[in-house]
């Protein structure tokens, strides 16, 4: 059902210095304090092309970069295994993995690649004007597969290393079981959908674009919630609209062992705590995402949105629990998009470990 493909892949040269100064995660995991640490870290980093200040001097750096010998061709199509090794927002230690190929970027309709979450036209077009540039991709999306992979386990050194993150060239991997499966985008809609624009620019049938894939059968593949705190928003401080627990570590056992068939959240305020219940069917996300938007901010780690409400720069702190991934991929499946934010796949894959050159 899916087109993947081995790929040609432009990877950094020696010279470019050690790859741990070169990669970075992905634009949309870095703010600008970080931005301009990685900037200042090596000139050949990545997000001197993933976050330029300008899309034309992305393009011109990329272009200079492969033509001083910065960046070098890989010469020959292949796909790769990675291995990422993680400590999650929980704290728990994990290693996940998959393949990294290059994916047909084809409108949803087709059915091949399902997406799970709405996106903004906004980044979307930002993206898209990044790709006319520099005609590169420089960083994978994460995409989930519906079975099992038959990845190998690599005995030798990794080809590539850099932040926990090993990655062995694989000219010869069996891409039969990817190319049977269906598959949902985890993280990274807008590069996909400003890919399927650039294909389509081109008169292509289809765009391409790199991803790496996971099976969801994988250890370690995890899906963490993502946390909404309000600030600005005194009617959501004052407001009561569930079961009060006399601790936060009560109610939080309590969320635990709600029935996943309807939707609920811990609502932390200065004052207090409940346990809100919405309707079966409605997704967690959705049940706080009826507030509205005004004031939102999205925390990963139940400490830093607790903190967020007791140092007062927060009204409220909703609670989430993991989303289940067989839940994601039925909505996708029955063509419904979830609130932006509803999941949080970590890590994300680093960019700058390998590009992937786009035609023209």
């Amino acid at each position: 059902m899916a087109d993947v493909q081995p790929f040609r892949a432009v990877r950094y040269a020696g010279a470019a210095g050690p790859l741990e100064d070169l990669v970075a995660p992905p634009y949309d995991a870095v703010d600008e304090e970080e931005r301009g640490r990685l900037y200042t870290r090596s000139p050949y980093n990545v997000v001197h092309v993933t976050l330029p200040e300008s899309a034309e001097e992305a393009g011109r750096l990329y272009r200079d970069w492969l033509a001083t010998g910065i960046l070098e061709d890989d010469g020959e199509p292949a796909a790769w295994v990675l291995a990422e090794r993680f400590v999650g927002p929980d704290g728990v230690e994990r290693e996940r993995h998959g393949a990294l190929v290059s994916l047909a970027a084809e409108p949803y309709g087709t059915g091949g690649v399902l997406p799970h979450e709405r996106t903004h036209p906004r980044i979307r077009d930002e993206r898209l004007e990044l790709l006319r540039a520099t005609r590169v991709q420089p960083e994978p999306i994460l995409v989930l597969a519906d079975r099992p992979l038959d990845l190998p386990s690599p005995e030798r050194p990794p080809d590539l290393e850099a932040d926990g993150t090993r990655a062995w060239r694989a000219p010869s991997l069996d891409l039969g079981t990817l190319r049977a499966s269906q598959l949902l985008i985890a993280d990274g809609h807008h590069r996909y959908e400003s890919a399927v624009a650039l294909g389509a620019e081109a008169g292509a049938r289809t765009g391409r674009i790199m991803a790496l894939v996971v099976s969801t059968a994988d250890p370690g593949l995890h899906v963490f919630p993502t946390h909404r705190v309000f600030a600005g928003r005194p009617d959501l401080a004052r407001l009561r609209e569930g079961e009060p627990y006399g601790s936060l570590e009560e109610a939080l056992a309590a969320l635990e062992r709600e029935s996943l068939v309807r939707a609920a959240a811990v609502a932390y305020r200065h004052d207090g705590v409940e346990l809100v219940r919405g309707e079966e069917g409605v997704l967690d996300a959705e049940l706080v995402d009826r507030h509205g938007l005004e004031g939102i901010g999205y925390v990963a780690r139940t400490a830093e949105a607790v903190a967020a409400v007791d140092e007062g720069r927060a009204d409220v702190a909703f609670l989430l629990r993991e989303p289940r991934v067989e839940q994601v991929f039925e909505r996708a499946r029955r063509g419904e998009r979830m609130p932006p934010k509803s999941t949080y796949f970590f890590p994300k894959p680093l960019s700058g470990l390998l590009f992937h050159p786009l035609p023209g």
